[in-house]
């Protein structure tokens, strides 16, 4: 079990049955993304401990404790790894990291991410051994929360509907969220599962990563709710940069982050402090995701360039914000072709940077 906290709020990241913090009230699913639709699953099971207070009017969880009522603890539970991992034996990219998640989940209130070991033990049992092993006995669940497509059980035999008679059963109410559907600027609720990436489109993680392999990083960030970001340490590179007048900062991400379509954006950078009373100082710039064919670069690499900067960034965590696609990688004929290209590139992403923030 694992406790990370910052400001002063924790998640509780836990990954056996030892240490949980019982009871709970849970939203149930893979949550890859934290999207605008796993965001309505995760909402009703938020400020549990305050609603289970409601009749007896202490409002705190130490008020709660003192009046001998169990507080109830608003839970994500997902799996791990990801269940196509696991039936595929493949690695999985995911656009949330472990420690994107738990950032994530902490900004919406969550106060505990259970990670359910999903092995062979746990994807033989029966809906029902689900529920009453895994929900009742482990995690003392007294609420749950699902989206309208949630299955669950050997071979994915239980569906939403299943949940919700079976938690019956142990007097567990369950709360079925329909499937958002984002048509034009609005979020909308649908009752039938969309798999064409149209404008009407179910909000999905697949089609997020969809929208991301296209370059399309403005309908990503919609579907997401915020700015996809690429979170790092910054390491030693080539040092190429440097030499044609645009130092780079060279960002090792999480080997199992998912990256965009290669090629030039428009960023948001934010120089994270390691104490967490301290603000992360913002800059604006370029970043570029591949291979780097100018200078005949052998690996992905991915390379911010802040405007108006300078100072040492190394070992420093960054995070950085897509805005906007600029263009694909391309090679040059020489170095001087790619830097006048690079200062092409700078004046239409501050333009675009310029205009993102009046609007």
């Amino acid at each position: 079990m694992l406790n990370l906290s910052k400001n002063g709020c924790s998640v509780w990241v836990a990954s056996s049955s030892v240490g949980l913090l019982t009871p709970t009230a849970v939203a149930l699913g893979k949550f890859d993304g934290v999207h605008l639709g796993h965001q309505r699953v995760i909402q009703p099971v938020l400020h549990a401990g305050a609603n289970l207070s409601v009749a007896s009017s202490p409002q705190s969880k130490e008020n709660q404790q003192l009046a001998n009522q169990e507080y109830i603890y608003s839970t994500v539970v997902t799996f791990d790894p990801h269940p196509q991992e696991f039936f595929t034996g493949q690695p999985r990219t995911l656009l949330t990291p472990l420690d994107e998640k738990v950032q994530q989940l902490r900004s919406l209130g969550v106060e505990q991410l259970v990670l359910l070991p999903f092995d062979k033990e746990l994807s033989a049992l029966t809906p029902e051994e689900f529920v009453e092993k895994i929900l009742v006995q482990q995690l003392r669940c007294q609420q749950i929360s699902i989206g309208q497509d949630f299955c669950f059980g050997e071979k994915r035999s239980g569906t939403a509907k299943d949940l919700q008679l079976i938690a019956a059963k142990h007097n567990i109410p369950v709360t079925i969220v329909p499937l958002q559907t984002y048509t034009g600027n609005s979020l909308t609720e649908s009752s039938c599962v969309s798999t064409t990436p149209t404008q009407d489109a179910r909000i999905s993680t697949s089609l997020i990563r969809q929208t991301l392999e296209q370059g399309d990083i403005e309908n990503a960030n919609l579907l997401l709710g915020r700015p996809y970001t690429l979170l790092g340490v910054v390491v030693q590179g080539q040092q190429l940069g440097r030499t044609i007048g645009f130092p780079t900062a060279n960002l090792q991400l999480p080997k199992e982050k998912f990256l965009p379509r290669q090629g030039v954006y428009a960023v948001r950078i934010f120089t994270l402090s390691e104490t967490s009373d301290v603000a992360p100082n913002e800059s604006l710039g370029v970043m570029n995701i591949g291979n780097r064919p100018t200078v005949n670069g052998t690996y992905s690499s991915v390379e911010v360039h802040l405007f108006d900067w300078s100072g040492d960034l190394y070992g420093k965590k960054l995070a950085v914000e897509l805005v906007k696609f600029l263009r694909p990688e391309q090679k040059f004929a020489s170095l001087e072709a790619l830097k006048t290209q690079i200062q092409l590139d700078c004046v239409v992403a501050k333009e675009v940077l310029s205009a993102k923030a009046q609007s």
